[in-house]
């Protein structure tokens, strides 16, 4: 089984690799092996986030399984009074070794029964019946089922495989500002843009103008309440009390999943009518393109410098893109020939950062393509995310009865409070 320190250093080790592949594309190397170069980084780079996504599985199993190795030593402890271990009380009674664990002992010797005490080489011997006709009731099924494959039961794995899609971050209060209310009252959120606003000089012995010319103008952004459900999923009686699975258990997972996925499209992409007011339709222009499929470095260092220096500096400040953007943004170099992506330290709990600020990956924005916005950065604490409650799952049992139904339901909204506070970056 690879370990999780193996599997650290094959993420180390691709890094490696991945970088060896871009360095040797040169102002001189022809087109078909720098794209034979970039091909080969690109397939190094999706095995490095796969590797990425092993370690997390890897590492919650082991925690796992000792939470359960703890559980079952002290469940032992409990059943041995006075420190007896069994081993020593079964000695004491002279059990008597099996056949399949005498033969076990003597397939690991190296089929050597030098190593087998008198007794194991009897038990062993006892096994074997000598010049006797031997009938064999076989467990194959199908074509042998009446010779013994009626008897044998068909199994189901416990483990279903589930496909997957990467949904979010909108929706993490570690990315966005989020507001949890019980009810679906319209909250309405002050706001105020003094920013182009200065004092002037004063003129010794003159009165201060007051024409009412420099006063504060307020304004307002309101957060409603929008539902989204899942529809109703109906499913047999049979179904919930035969299958090896908790039907209700795993249908409601999968309910909730479709709840986050329609949760984080809306945060991010909603044009505010009827529905959330997206952060990348609330963002305001922060640099063009000169490309319609690409960027390039000095366009991300603009981006960055379209946000005022005062944002720059929140806890939350960071990059959001889709994950071939990101594709795209590993391979760019600057002016010294370095990679202006950093992959991080996942033991060292260090995330990875472009030029210096973290990043999100949100399958919900727009690939780099003519006019899409494709890229965000600024300060992601200025858009509001109102959760309503909490995601519902409801079953449905009389009315359907004897089967069963099972529905998501989630209410929610969000809000960029401060446009200068997030730029976009659009494809020309």
């Amino acid at each position: 089984m690879t370990t999780i320190k193996e599997l650290n250093d094959k993420r180390q080790k691709l890094v490696v690799d991945a970088r060896s592949a871009l360095d040797e594309i040169k102002k001189n190397t022809d087109e078909a092996r720098a794209a034979e170069l970039e091909a080969r980084h690109d397939t190094i780079m999706a095995e490095f986030d796969n590797v990425e996504a092993l370690i997390v599985r890897e590492q919650k199993v082991a925690d796992a399984e000792k939470r359960l190795a703890e559980r079952a030593e002290e469940e032992r402890k409990k059943q041995r009074p006075n420190g007896d271990d069994g081993q020593t009380r079964g000695a004491d009674e002279g059990a008597k070794p099996e056949y399949r664990t005498v033969f076990y002992k003597y397939l690991a010797s190296g089929a050597s029964l030098d190593e087998l005490s008198g007794e194991e080489r009897a038990v062993l011997k006892a096994g074997v019946v000598p010049d006797a006709e031997k009938r064999v009731q076989v467990s194959t099924q199908g074509t042998s089922t009446t010779a013994g494959g009626y008897t044998v039961p068909v199994e189901l794995s416990s483990q279903i495989i589930k496909s997957m899609k990467a949904w979010g971050p909108m929706y993490d209060e570690d990315v966005c500002t989020v507001l949890s209310t019980s009810n679906g009252v319209t909250i309405k959120i002050p706001t105020v843009d003094d920013t182009a606003v200065t004092a002037g000089q004063h003129a010794e012995g003159t009165a201060m103008t007051d024409d009412n010319g420099k006063d504060v103008t307020f304004g307002q952004k309101s957060l409603e309440s929008y539902g989204y459900d899942t529809e109703w999923v109906k499913f047999s009686l049979e179904l919930a009390r035969d299958s090896i699975f908790n039907m209700e258990s795993l249908l409601g997972q999968l309910l909730g999943e479709r709840l986050g996925r329609i949760a984080n499209l809306h945060l991010t992409t909603g044009d505010g009518t009827g529905d959330p007011n997206g952060i990348v339709t609330a963002s305001s222009l922060g640099k063009t393109a000169a490309a319609v499929a690409a960027v390039t470095y000095d366009e991300i260092v603009d981006l960055i410098h379209s946000v005022d220096p005062a944002y720059r500096q929140s806890p939350k400040v960071r990059f959001m893109f889709n994950d071939l953007t990101l594709a795209a943004i590993r391979k760019l170099k600057d002016g010294d020939g370095k990679y202006i992506w950093t992959a991080g330290d996942v033991q060292g709990g260090v995330p990875g950062t472009l030029l210096g600020y973290r990043y999100s990956v949100n399958q919900a924005m727009a690939n780099l393509a003519t006019g899409n916005k494709t890229m965000l950065f600024g300060d992601f604490g200025k858009y509001f995310v109102r959760k309503v409650g909490s995601p519902m799952i409801g079953v449905k049992r009389e009315s359907y009865w004897p089967d069963l139904g099972i529905a998501g339901l989630i209410y929610l909204d969000g809000e960029l409070g401060d446009t200068a506070a997030v730029k976009h970056l659009i494809q020309a």
